[in-house]
C-alpha cells in the first residue's frame, strides 16, 4: 500500500464498511487482496483497514469483470501504477484504451454468436443441413477444431466458406 504517511487514517474503513459501500462480499475483498488487486494495512490493534480510494479500485475491478476481462488482466493493468495510487483521468484513459481492442473483439464475437446462433457454427460435424453450404469440404475443420465460423477474425474473413 502507499506509504502510511500518505494514507488519510481518518477516512480508513473496516472490511465490513468497504463491503457495504462497494456491494462486494467480505470474502471477495479478501480474495481481491490475495490476488494483489487491492491492499489494506493493519491498525495498531492489528485490524485490517482500507483507505477510501480502495472503493475506486473495486469499482474498476467490478466494471472490468462485467465486461469479461479476466482478473489476471485487471491485476496486470493496475500493477503498472504504484500501489495505492489515486488514479487520474489520464491513467484511467491508459487502462481503458488498452482494454478497448479486447472489448471490441468480444463485441464482434458476441454479435456474431447472437446473429448466427440458429445456424451452423462451423464445427466441422457436417451433420446439419446447412453445413455443406456454409463449410463445403469441411475446409474450416482443416483449420482446426472448434466453432471456426464464430471464431473467424473481426474483419469477417471466412477463407474457404460460402456465406
Amino acid at each position: 500500500m502507499a506509504d502510511s504517511q500518505d494514507i488519510d487514517f481518518s477516512r480508513a474503513m473496516t472490511v465490513g464498511e468497504v463491503a457495504k459501500r462497494s456491494g462486494v462480499p467480505v470474502s471477495t475483498l479478501h480474495f481481491y487482496e490475495r490476488k494483489g488487486l487491492i491492499q489494506s494495512y493493519r491498525s495498531s490493534g492489528n485490524q485490517r483497514r482500507y483507505p477510501a480510494l480502495v472503493l475506486r479500485y473495486i469499482a474498476i475491478i467490478k466494471a472490468a469483470q462485467r465486461t469479461g476481462i479476466a482478473l489476471e488482466d485487471i491485476g496486470a493493468m493496475l500493477s503498472q501504477f504504484p500501489p495505492g495510487t489515486k488514479l487520474s483521468a489520464a491513467q484511467w484513459r491508459t487502462i481503458s484504451s488498452r482494454w478497448r481492442a479486447q472489448l471490441d473483439q468480444r463485441i464482434v464475437q458476441l454479435t456474431r454468436l447472437r446473429d448466427e446462433l440458429d445456424q451452423c457454427i462451423g464445427c466441422g460435424c457436417l451433420s446439419m443441413k446447412d453445413c455443406p453450404l456454409r463449410n463445403p469440404g469441411d475446409v474450416l475443420g482443416q483449420q482446426g477444431s472448434g466453432a471456426r465460423i464464430l471464431e473467424r477474425p473481426a474483419d469477417g474473413g471466412q477463407s474457404g466458406t460460402n456465406t
